[in-house]
């Protein structure tokens, strides 16, 4: 019905509202993203805490290429801090010299080229004459299940349409994705969760002894 690059709108037809919802449940939860997990505070002379940066830090988004990424979970690095297959580097080193600045995500340099926030305006910190801020943070792929900050949606809505047999399904994005990549990737999760399903029902069939 409708598609930009951070929203898109989907009439469904003849489509069980249970599948429906699982799409838009799935496109909150379950759908990756990258984002900073971590960072190394290596000066810092602002008024804000440590811990209230790296919150910060947390919940801007990233434009992720999911293809170019493995979770930490799956990546045999043995890193704490990971390797260049599954995260990304992103540096910080800012100073205010002579007046009151504001630090913006604009200021961010990130190893990668397929991972860099969505926007170059987003403030971070105010420095005021003298101060610095100098971090290294480390953006991984994690997913909304585990913490909020990796949900690839700002809204994720299902609609009655005009007919009984009708769904609307409403997606918008934080920008760290498309809509229609964060709704592909949905569908390709639930499927293979069908998937899956149908093969454990006929592992189980198969391992029931006929009725005598």
């Amino acid at each position: 019905m409708e598609k930009t690059d951070q929203k898109i709108i989907v009439k469904f037809k003849n489509v069980p509202r249970q599948y429906v919802n699982s799409i838009r449940r799935i496109s909150i939860s379950e759908v990756p993203t990258c984002t900073i997990d971590d960072v190394v505070m290596l000066e810092n002379s602002s008024v804000m805490h440590d811990e209230a940066i790296a919150h910060r830090l947390g919940l801007i988004p990233l434009r992720t290429e999911l293809n170019k990424f493995i979770f930490s979970s799956d990546c045999d690095c043995n890193n704490t801090l990971g390797c260049t297959k599954c995260r990304v580097l992103l540096i910080l080193n800012a100073e205010s010299i002579d007046k009151t600045r504001v630090v913006t995500s604009g200021e961010l340099i990130s190893d990668s080229e397929y991972v860099k926030p969505v926007s170059n305006e987003i403030p971070i910190i105010v420095l005021a004459p003298g101060q610095k801020l100098k971090f290294e943070a480390y953006a991984r792929l994690g997913i909304g299940k585990d913490h909020a900050k990796w949900q690839p949606t700002s809204v994720a809505v299902v609609k009655d349409g005009e007919n009984s047999d009708e769904s609307i399904l409403i997606l918008e994005t934080t920008g760290a994705l498309s809509a229609e990549e964060v709704l592909k990737s949905a569908l390709n999760i639930i499927n293979k969760k069908l998937d899956d399903f149908g093969k454990l029902i006929k592992s189980l069939e198969s391992s029931v002894p006929p009725a005598r």
